[in-house]
């Protein structure tokens, strides 16, 4: 999965106003979009040494393999040996490390640029010192990065699992049913309404597998199996979901890549670990 970088050590620890070095990570979105420095036939997160002006401002995001992790602001951009790629890009990188620096950056990065002013009173923030964290000098507001818990679910039947294709996905392809956990629901209860809500069937057996970050919408994806009775009717969702249906083991379709906790558990699914 994208935040398995193994053997590489990741650290999330935050300081304030550290100094950059030559060799260390800097990142730059527009948008959509990151830079990124090409690489042959692929792509590698751009360094300090690559950039010819100098660096006002940065933030400090995180470290991988004790090379420290910087934002930077757009404006200070100016290489020909640099270019900016659509951020989905991540998820084909060669380089499983680069993959994950980019995008856990943008997650850090969206939410740094949409906090500089207080939600309260509307003064303009500051970092904290001694976490990651923007506050308010004014009203004291402390605001941390915004993580979203979700639920994915493998529903099976024998040997049989349901796959949908959703309305918002980018490619052609399919996936398992996944929804955000609402106000005052366990996680259990969200499978069971997610489920209900996007395909009609009603599930048994929920059991909690395994846990993703998902930087592209600053989620938590919580990864569980469930069991349904192939007899019910599949009733979609049409605002969300295009299609749904049972596929048998090793019949699959096309389906999410285990790049994503969706793509993990249903490999899992073809290897009969579940």
């Amino acid at each position: 999965m994208l935040n398995e970088i193994s053997p590489g050590i990741f650290d999330s620890k935050y300081f304030h106003n550290h100094e950059i070095g030559e060799e260390d990570f800097l990142l730059c979105y527009k948008d959509n979009q990151l830079l990124l420095k090409k690489s042959g036939d692929d792509y590698e997160i751009p360094r300090k040494r690559d950039f010819v002006v100098s660096i006002e401002s940065p933030v400090y995001l995180f470290s991988i393999n004790s090379i420290h992790c910087f934002g930077i602001v757009e404006s200070q951009v100016n290489h020909a040996s640099l270019e900016y790629q659509d951020i989905f890009i991540l998820r084909n990188l060669k380089n499983k490390e680069f993959a994950w620096i980019g995008s856990l950056g943008h997650q850090l990065m969206i939410w740094h640029n949409s906090n500089r002013y207080c939600g309260r009173c509307g003064s303009k923030t500051e970092l904290k010192k001694e976490e990651r964290a923007t506050v308010c000098p004014k009203c004291n507001l402390v605001n941390f990065p915004k993580i979203s818990p979700a639920i994915i679910v493998a529903i099976t039947c024998n040997n049989k699992i349901l796959l949908a294709k959703g309305k918002n996905y980018k490619g052609d392809f399919y996936a398992l049913i996944a929804g955000y956990v609402d106000v005052g629901e366990s996680i259990e209860e969200t499978v069971v309404r997610e489920v209900k809500e996007e395909v009609g069937l009603d599930i048994k057996n929920v059991k909690y597998l395994k846990s993703q970050p998902w930087p592209f919408s600053a989620s938590l994806m919580l990864g569980f199996t469930a069991e349904a009775d192939d007899t019910q009717q599949i009733v979609v969702d049409e605002k969300e979901i295009k299609e749904a249906a049972w596929f048998a083991r090793g019949n699959l379709p096309p389906h999410a890549s285990d790049v994503s906790i969706s793509g993990d558990l249903i490999l899992a699914f073809e290897k009969e670990i579940f």
